[in-house]
């Protein structure tokens, strides 16, 4: 190859990506919710939390992992925050035609707020529970555009009602899942880093994109009040919305051409909650009930220190989120598969750990 054409291949290599760095550049403003969701996060936690403390306290029990009584209802602040960082400053001129989609999300992760709201100071009965998170996932889906689909050989219809289920799915077991100090923070910000980044590339559209970039900023504002050991519970008054958020920026992934991916983010959550669904119901336990089996309570039954545990998840979540842009990035079906078994084994290994490791008992701290 003579000079001129070493020249001119890399001319046109920095022409390829010129158009990649321009787009990214041009939709650096998607970072804006980050720092304004964090702000109003963090502020509104130092405020409530003294009126948390006296109207929802959250008792010790067997099935806590927790010793003294802990305020809960701390995803309130989360909620708000996602929200004002979302409508505030950016929504109305940069989403243009996706703001019927917003405004429907917007609703519904309101009603999940409320509904949380008050499960989190007086039970509500699982049935209510259900009815209410239903008509919120319901809503979601029927607002989402026609020409979104996930996989074309597969009716519409039925495409559907499946992402209505998995979306009801998905928001439980956010809530399951949020059971010591940290766990919602090391699941949200690997998620959310990873959707930001495919945002910024223009993988997936600015609405899924902002919204990830506000619920990255909230929860890094909830962190320092629910480091170990925990000032402030999420409750789920938090959990219930950011379950729907996030099932919600992983259908516009998915339907984006990168199912691998919406699959690979938030494995562990989906295989430490449904293995101990799926195990509970098999011994004929109430599913509905709160429980101690979940893979990283038992850990911690064995003897992990809840920081242990978190950091373990925290880095499994960071693989993860390495293997799903992994999949993006190759646009390969042998690539999306190898980095799908990849997940499966590093989920896996770490609930073997979680379930046969150190023995010494009740290490909660």
């Amino acid at each position: 190859m003579t000079f001129a054409a070493v020249l001119s291949c890399g001319w046109l290599g920095r022409a390829k990506q010129q158009p990649m760095i321009e787009q990214a550049t041009g939709r650096l403003w998607v970072l804006g919710p980050i720092p304004l969701a964090l702000f109003v996060s963090w502020a509104l936690l130092l405020l409530l939390r003294p009126w948390l403390a006296r109207y929802v306290m959250v008792q010790p029990s067997a099935r806590s992992s927790h010793y003294q009584p802990t305020p809960q209802g701390g995803g309130i602040a989360v909620v708000v925050a996602v929200l004002v960082a979302v409508w505030v400053p950016f929504s109305p001129a940069l989403l243009q035609n996706e703001a019927s989609q917003l405004l429907v999300l917007t609703a519904a992760t309101t009603l999940l707020a409320l509904v949380g709201a008050v499960d989190d100071i007086r039970s509500l009965p699982a049935a209510a529970r259900l009815a209410m998170q239903c008509i919120a996932v319901g809503s979601v889906i029927t607002a989402l555009p026609n020409d979104l689909q996930i996989l074309p050989q597969v009716p519409a219809s039925i495409e559907r009602a499946g992402a209505f289920v998995a979306g009801v799915w998905f928001v439980n077991l956010v809530n399951f899942m949020d059971g010591i100090d940290w766990m919602t923070v090391a699941e949200v910000v690997p998620m959310t880093t990873a959707i930001l980044a495919l945002g910024l590339g223009g993988v997936i559209g600015a609405l899924p994109t902002v919204i990830a970039a506000a619920l990255l900023g909230a929860i890094l504002g909830f962190a320092p009040f629910n480091r170990p050991v925990a000032k402030v519970f999420l409750g789920d008054v938090g959990s219930l919305p950011i379950g729907l958020l996030l099932g919600w920026i992983l259908l516009q992934l998915a339907g984006s051409g990168h199912l691998a991916a919406a699959v690979i983010l938030p494995l562990y959550y989906l295989a430490d909650a449904t293995i101990t669904l799926v195990g509970r119901f098999a011994r004929g336990e109430p599913i509905w009930q709160a429980h101690r089996t979940h893979f990283y309570q038992r850990a911690i039954d064995r003897g992990f220190a809840v920081r242990e545990v978190i950091t373990r998840v925290f880095l499994l979540n960071l693989t993860l989120a390495a293997f799903a842009l992994i999949t993006v990035a190759a646009q390969n079906v042998l690539v999306s598969l190898a980095m799908v078994c990849a997940g499966l084994g590093a989920v896996g290994w770490l609930l073997a750990v979680f379930g046969h490791g150190k023995s010494r008992p009740d290490r909660r701290g």
